[in-house]
């Protein structure tokens, strides 16, 4: 089943499930900004106990291994809690069969002139992607034996996923990637030109791996924990993170948009499906698709900060107040002299009404590849709002950014004691209830 229209929560849930003592369990590495910092918040405001897994590191041989006590000990203070340290990477780039190539060797001889129409060997990659995948397992089975130790009868656990992406290092991949996403006029280049190419299609099926499998290895091996849990009287939830569009304020409406290309996107429905059919099973999982943020792994893609400042027309429309005020008030002073929050607005009002955007409002045929317009048009705009910041490190963006996670925490805290629903679109008017309830 794949979703033909968002499903969105419109009002603001409660946590009426968590309390102290029951589990928090960070599936994925904590690392920098992102969106999880504000589901984390919530779990330690309600007393949880946080555990939080590694995706290991490489040494010099590209070899996965488990963190070093240094390693350990600086991760778990990150976190605010334990960390089981079992090296779980997923994605299969740098796996092989022993003394055969991984896929990231496969894409070492390309060149600009040549990936294209490079074809690369199926039947090794397929070895590759076995191998990759039974590591991973093999981790999550390991993790879990330690896990199940560590959880006590009656408690209520959240399985937290935030493993996604799965780029692999390969130097000709950079190029185009800056291309795809940041190319305009005669640097342009067409993100359908990458997927049909044998690259593009080996990175498609990493992704796939990497965003979406990895949550029905974490569903099946938590399986023992699960039924353990429940009989003994607690209850298991799990959450993902999504995207698939956002409904922002185009004109006085809340219109679904998207970023264009987001070639994620083909991972990210296969995790929604992986969800409905754990749903289906009377597994409570849910796929939470949030509004475009500025994080470490977003920054790649110029513009995508773009559908985050109408939420300051939410703030306002949604009975803001004082404190919408405030925060149009924290987000002008951003802005140098001669600047307004309204010539902002303005630029993005242009922007979302140009002829060459309108295609890209159509839920059903995400996710759509780029044109050379889109790009033109996004990247332009994103860097016209840019230049009418003070300083090119603190962008109204990145306020906007920290609201959000810090809501969508909240929301998907609340939501997941009794979801109603595998896949929820969490959309900018209930993002800004929740930031206005928050004053």
């Amino acid at each position: 089943m794949t979703v033909n229209s968002p499903v969105s929560l419109t009002e603001i849930p409660h946590n009426n499930l968590y309390r102290k003592g029951d589990v928090f369990v960070l599936f994925g590495e904590l690392f920098g900004r992102g969106y999880v910092t504000g589901l984390l918040d919530q779990a330690k405001k309600a007393g949880m106990e946080i555990i939080g897994i590694t995706v290991g590191r490489r040494d010099e041989a590209n070899r996965l291994r488990a963190l070093t006590p240094e390693e350990l000990a600086e991760a778990e203070a990150n976190l605010g809690g334990r960390i089981i340290n079992v090296p779980a990477m997923a994605g299969f780039d740098l796996d092989a069969p022993a003394g055969e190539p991984t896929p990231t060797d496969l894409l070492a001889p390309l060149t600009l002139e040549t990936w294209e129409t490079a074809k690369l060997d199926w039947a090794q990659i397929e070895r590759c992607r076995a191998v990759g995948v039974e590591r991973f397992k093999g981790a999550v089975a390991e993790i879990m034996r330690e896990l199940d130790g560590m959880i006590a009868d009656g408690k209520n656990v959240h399985f937290a996923h935030t493993m996604a992406g799965g780029i692999p290092k390969a130097k000709v991949f950079l190029v185009i990637a800056n291309r795809i996403y940041k190319g305009r006029g005669a640097r342009h280049m067409s993100s359908q030109v990458l997927l049909d190419s044998d690259m593009g299609k080996l990175i498609l099926q990493n992704f796939d791996e990497v965003s979406a499998n990895s949550f029905r290895h974490l569903i099946e091996g938590s399986a023992a924990i699960r039924a353990r849990i429940e009989k003994s009287g607690g209850q298991v939830r799990y959450s993902a993170y999504g995207y698939h569009g956002t409904g922002i304020l185009i004109g006085d409406d809340y219109r679904w948009q998207t970023y264009t290309n987001y070639t994620q996107g083909y991972a990210k429905m296969k995790l929604e499906a992986i969800a409905e059919e754990a749903f289906a099973a009377g597994i409570k999982a849910t796929v939470f698709n949030c509004p475009e943020i500025r994080t470490n792994s977003s920054d790649v893609f110029a513009g995508i900060e773009l559908p985050l400042l109408p939420l300051l027309k939410a703030l306002k429309k949604e009975n803001g107040g004082a404190r919408a005020e405030r925060i149009w008030q924290e987000c002008e002073s951003l802005l140098s002299e001669g600047h307004s929050i309204d010539d902002v607005l303005k630029a993005i009002a242009d922007f979302q009404v140009s002829d060459v955007m309108k295609p890209f409002y159509d839920f059903n045929n995400w996710p759509m590849p780029n044109s050379q317009g889109q790009s033109d048009i996004t990247i332009e705009t994103s860097n016209a709002i840019a230049q009418m910041h003070k300083d090119g490190k603190a962008l109204i963006s990145d306020r906007l950014s920290a609201l959000v996670v810090e809501a969508t925490g909240a929301l998907i805290f609340g939501e997941v004691a009794n979801p109603s629903g595998p896949v929820l679109w969490l959309n900018h008017d209930v993002v800004a209830k929740q930031i206005n309830a928050a004053r």
